[in-house]
């Protein structure tokens, strides 16, 4: 059987080195972006650039969203926040690794995603619905800058957007060897990908993966404009 477009593009990040583990090669195969794009941008869904979704964001390119979800270390029961829903498909990508479908619900983790533009968030909650994700991703409308307290602490967090700093409230929400991956720098789309580890004494770590573009972190601990 000749394999569909999103599949090549799985198979190309693989022969990269983008993508190595299993479990985040079947995620990503499971989770194409067709289904959280609009309309007109749905024929590109497999081509590996950042797309817009409306209201002056974007989803992200699929070979960034594979090193985010490696770099991760997720595993199956895990309570990931992610600051900045977008359209739903990196929430959804994180629920397939955390609460894989073939264990007992009993068992299952959970993505809580913040996005701070209204339409956004009502977007996000109706793709994911409409792709089966709601009893693994909850998404709420606020300032993901400061973190969702009310279910803290997370084993990982990611942020989707570029933060002029690291914003304490989400070092305060990561559990004791939990990991955050937060975009950091100017908002003139070229910032650096800061992975921190804390450690069981509280302190972090930081570890800089690289260049990278992302839509500037709005809110009380984003960028002012």
């Amino acid at each position: 059987m000749e394999k569909n477009d999103w599949e090549k593009l799985i198979d190309s990040l693989i022969k990269q080195g983008i993508l190595h583990s299993p479990k985040v090669i079947k995620a990503m195969r499971a989770v194409p972006r067709t289904k959280f794009l609009p309309k007109d941008a749905q024929p590109y869904s497999a081509v590996d650039t950042p797309l817009p979704i409306g209201f002056g964001q974007t989803i992200s390119a699929p070979h960034m969203v594979s090193i985010m979800n490696e770099a991760l270390e997720l595993e199956v029961g895990m309570k990931v926040l992610e600051v900045g829903s977008g359209s739903g498909w990196h929430a959804a990508t994180i629920a397939e690794i955390v609460a894989p479908r073939e264990i007992p619900r009993s068992e299952y983790g959970h993505v809580y995603t913040v996005e701070i533009v209204q339409d956004l968030a009502e977007l996000a909650r109706k793709n994911i619905r409409n792709a089966g994700y709601s009893d693994r991703v909850t998404i709420y409308c606020g300032d993901g800058s400061k973190g969702y307290p009310e279910k803290s602490p997370y084993e990982r967090i990611l942020v989707t957007a570029a933060a002029p700093n690291m914003p304490s409230p989400l070092i305060e929400q990561l559990k004791p060897n939990g990991i955050m991956l937060i975009p950091v720098g100017s908002v003139s789309l070229f910032q650096n990908l800061i992975k921190v580890v804390k450690e069981p004494d509280g302190k972090v770590k930081h570890e800089n993966l690289g260049g990278v573009a992302f839509v500037p972190l709005t809110g009380e601990y984003g960028h002012q404009f």
